[in-house]
């Protein structure tokens, strides 16, 4: 087993990798979170072979694969991270046959003696989990949430003692540290504030945003400066909102080429949500778009889109990485048709454009400002 891969626990040696998959990663499939928490498990904690064991926001799924003798329930807003995880069972030869995956769409229907808890990068997600999860937690409930230090701001104590009960935190390891939440029963129902609706500005339109969306309370500004630039001749073919978060890119490229087939992308099942329950609030049924819930463009045949537009994310979870953007422009060369475009926007500090150019033989820069950068790249 390659070393750099393999993660050494009291549960056992398990081989785990990310996905996207990079020929060289550079980045483990697990932090030193997952280690702690699993070493707290095997030294601090007796847990009966049935035990009812929820694993939230199990980035790569080190958590469910080293304790998959308990037949967890995990519980994500990406898919990534369930694919992740089914492939990383199957990897270490372990049975995907009483694993259950849910969405952060649903509610989990059951009462568990433990909930293990990755922190996630989005504190409303975290908000929108706690609150959904309060009505089932009995006093008896286990509850323990990891994170590396830079992530666990006081908001997250704050939002756990608020919701479930009070906290205690162990000594730091390795850059990270846990939390132990005692349940309060005593502390009143919390209705979810999630979704957020806004008016999108110089519109009638009230978007939907759920809590793991980019920018839930308002148009982000790099959104703003991508609809004034967005591509005016007109298309008849597939138009790509790809990494579509709420849909907005997407949903105004429609009103500008209603005649194109509109398809939004996105790893994460709210930001799917999100775009669809937007779109039918702009369009109705005047048109019809597909939502497809996967792994960028993987799913999509070879040059069948004329237009793909694009705000790649610059992080995966806790991780800043610039590679889930360049994953994407290959995808998109592989799937644009003869004479389709990419149109990226970027940070300017990213430099999007040492890929595009070495992707792509044809780039050119749409419009900037002091913030941001619109490429446009052609096959």
């Amino acid at each position: 087993m390659m070393q750099e891969n393999l993660l050494k626990v009291p549960q056992g040696d398990f081989l785990l990798h990310r996905l996207p998959q990079r020929r060289r990663e550079l980045l483990r499939a697990w932090d030193a979170a997952d280690e702690l928490i699993l070493d707290h498990i095997a030294n601090e904690i007796i847990l009966p072979r049935h035990s009812k064991i929820l694993i939230v926001n199990d980035n790569f799924g080190a958590l469910t694969t080293a304790l998959n003798h308990f037949n967890p329930v995990s519980w994500s807003d990406s898919y990534l991270s369930h694919q992740a995880t089914r492939n990383n069972l199957q990897t270490n030869n372990l049975t995907l046959e009483n694993i259950s995956f849910l969405t952060s769409l649903e509610t989990p229907p059951d009462h568990y003696d433990l909930i293990l808890i990755k922190i996630p990068k989005t504190l409303a997600l975290l908000e929108d989990q706690l609150i959904k999860l309060q009505p089932g937690i009995s006093s008896e409930t286990k509850i323990i949430a990891g994170g590396m230090i830079k992530g666990l701001t006081p908001n997250i104590w704050t939002l756990f003692e608020r919701i479930i009960g009070p906290t205690t935190t162990s000594l730091a390891r390795k850059k990270a540290r846990l939390i132990f939440i005692t349940p309060d029963n005593q502390i009143d129902r919390i209705n979810n504030p999630y979704p957020v609706k806004y008016i999108l500005e110089n519109t009638e339109y009230e978007i939907t945003n759920h809590a793991n969306v980019f920018s839930r309370d308002s148009l982000d500004i790099g959104t703003r400066f991508f609809l004034q630039h967005l591509p005016q001749e007109p298309i008849t073919g597939n138009i790509i909102d790809l990494g579509c978060g709420n849909g907005i890119l997407g949903i105004m490229a429609q009103k500008l080429h209603p005649a194109a087939s509109l398809h939004f992308i996105d790893e994460s099942y709210m930001a799917i949500a999100s775009a669809k329950e937007n779109y039918r609030l702009v369009h109705g049924s005047a048109h019809t778009a597909y939502f497809h819930i996967g792994d960028g463009l993987a799913q999509f045949k070879e040059k069948s889109a004329h237009l793909i537009l694009c705000n790649p994310p610059f992080h995966q979870h806790n991780a800043i990485s610039d590679h889930i953007a360049t994953d994407m422009f290959k995808q998109s060369k592989r799937v644009l048709c003869k004479d389709g475009e990419l149109w990226v926007i970027g940070n300017r500090h990213l430099k999007y454009h040492l890929n595009l150019k070495k992707i792509f033989s044809n780039y050119s820069v749409v419009a900037t400002n002091s913030k941001f950068i619109i490429y446009r790249s052609l096959i």
